[in-house]
């Protein structure tokens, strides 16, 4: 037991849960991008490409990955792009949107609003009724057309092609269109979302699409629902770690988890909370496991706290520096290596000083770049976010 007669959770079987519930290891792979979805409660959607590096790397049948993730975006909408924790772009389960927009969306969005009107007014533009007149217009154009890219609604409404000069006479002085920012405060807002891309599954040239309908839910409550949900998936974590991932006050973080009933636990870097029920001992895989996960992975960047699954030593060759990760190799639950594609498309990979692998793990990480590289094909895949080996692997 650990401190206060708490179970102590060590770094052995958090690694065991995460293999398990990530749907990392092979006997765990999901049937479909939703199940992928549902199972990490969100998909890091910033960089387009890692939605599908994603879901591939936790597909019995990696060959349908595509196929299978856009049909779920953009044909059956079991899947939703849009604003969420920390201001980033994700993409959750359908069911989860009206949890997300009423438990981080709405602060989120109305801090954008005001900036904008803020902006908006510093740079002597029209007023706020001028902006709802125009976003009304905008959204019936929406509608009209189903998805439209921003230039294709400025048709539609001109009156979104008008620039303003924001924070004049400072250093990060800037030019912004009505469109760029009335459509990124819509889409925090869950009035729009991003719909199919105008490319292949790895462009970042997005259409808009109108919101899917979704109940107004009461936030304490959504909160507590989205803790419930990432507990399941991702606890044991500590309050630093739920602070960070969900980017509310430590207040409403401490308030969902007793709305919930979490459960305290020991871990090596202190006090972390499960699910309530989920305090019991959990066996790992029971194979060894691989796997070869992009930029951005939602496992890569679930905990703030790391150590227990990624050496310190090998972050500044994995991380760029704004603290984005970049592709990763894993091996039976750690961070050893990263990986990258080069220009006539071979998947190739290093394991970094000091991580201690063998032949099976050599073997392992070899059948999951060729994994990767027979779905992947001929498509080319550049991490939005680069990082110093994974510039060094490509070249």
């Amino acid at each position: 037991m650990g401190d206060g007669g708490r179970r102590h959770i060590g770094a052995a079987e958090r690694r065991g849960r995460l293999a398990l519930r990530q749907r990392l290891t092979a006997s765990a792979r999901a049937a479909s991008p939703e199940e992928v979805a549902a199972a990490l409660v969100a998909l890091h959607g910033t960089d387009p490409a890692t939605v599908h590096l994603a879901v591939g790397a936790r597909l019995t049948d990696a060959a349908k990955t595509v196929g299978a993730t856009e049909r779920a975006l953009y044909e059956d909408g079991t899947l939703v792009r849009m604003h969420g924790m920390r201001h980033t772009v994700f993409v959750f389960p359908a069911e989860l949107t009206a949890v997300v927009h009423a438990s981080t969306g709405r602060t989120v969005a109305a801090r954008e609003r005001a900036a904008l009107l803020k902006d908006m007014a510093g740079a002597g533009a029209p007023d706020a009724a001028w902006l709802t007149e125009v976003e009304e217009s905008a959204l019936s154009a929406l509608a009209r057309r189903g998805q439209a890219t921003a230039a294709e609604l400025a048709r539609d409404e001109p009156r979104l092609k008008e620039r303003f000069v924001y924070a004049a006479g400072k250093s990060y002085e800037g030019v912004h269109t009505v469109s760029t920012r009335l459509l990124r405060v819509l889409g925090v807002e869950g009035k729009v979302v991003r719909g199919r891309p105008l490319g292949s599954w790895t462009s970042s040239q997005f259409r808009w699409a109108p919101a899917p309908e979704h109940p107004e839910l009461d936030p304490g409550e959504a909160q507590a629902e989205l803790l419930r949900r990432w507990l399941a998936a991702c606890g044991p974590a500590t309050e630093d770690d739920l602070k960070w991932w969900t980017g509310w006050r430590v207040t409403e973080v401490r308030r969902a988890l007793a709305a919930i009933g979490a459960e305290a636990v020991a871990l090596d870097e202190g006090t972390g909370y499960v699910a309530a029920g989920d305090a019991g001992p959990v066996s790992g895989p029971a194979e060894p496991w691989a796997a070869l996960l992009p930029g951005l992975d939602p496992t890569a960047m679930g905990w703030r706290e790391r150590d227990w699954y990624l050496a310190p030593e090998l972050r500044p060759a994995l991380f760029d520096r704004s603290g984005n990760v970049g592709p990763t190799v894993w091996w039976n639950g750690r961070v050893i290596g990263g990986w990258a594609q080069r220009p006539d498309g071979e998947i190739v990979w290093r394991v970094l000083d000091g991580a201690e692998v063998g032949r099976e793990a050599d073997s392992a990480i070899g059948a999951e770049a060729e994994r990767l590289g027979s779905w992947v094909g001929t498509t080319r895949i550049t991490p939005r976010f680069r990082t110093p080996l994974e510039r060094e692997l490509s070249a």
